[in-house]
């Protein structure tokens, strides 16, 4: 999947934990890892019923950013949700820079 390398590059500007809206799988639902935030919020132990209430979304913060993300870094990074794992873009690509302009934040200058 991902290497080391591709670690190094993040530029820790938050911007995957601020864009989307994460959907939690039936397994990382009924884990235990998420339990408490589900107690917490009071929501159902019921996988498909709280699918349809959109329930399986990952809780946000006021301004739309991912409970989890604390100084633009993931503060459960070993066990955030496979679609946090499988989201990845560099400062180099297009679509990162168009992501970046979308929530207002500035180009960034690249490293040396």
């Amino acid at each position: 999947m991902y290497n080391a390398d591709m670690v190094k590059k993040c530029r820790q500007c938050g911007i995957c934990c601020k864009l989307f809206l994460v959907n939690l799988n039936e397994v990382e639902y009924k884990s235990r890892r998420y339990q408490t935030m589900f107690e917490q919020f009071g929501l159902t132990e019921n996988f498909s019923e709280a699918e349809k209430y959109g329930l399986n979304i990952l809780a946000q913060n006021k301004d739309n950013s991912c409970i989890y993300l604390k100084n633009n870094s993931c503060s459960i990074h070993q066990d955030r949700p496979q679609l946090c794992r499988l989201f990845f873009c560099t400062s180099k690509s297009k679509r990162f820079e168009k992501m970046r302009q979308a929530i207002g934040l500035e180009r960034l200058k690249s490293r040396k």
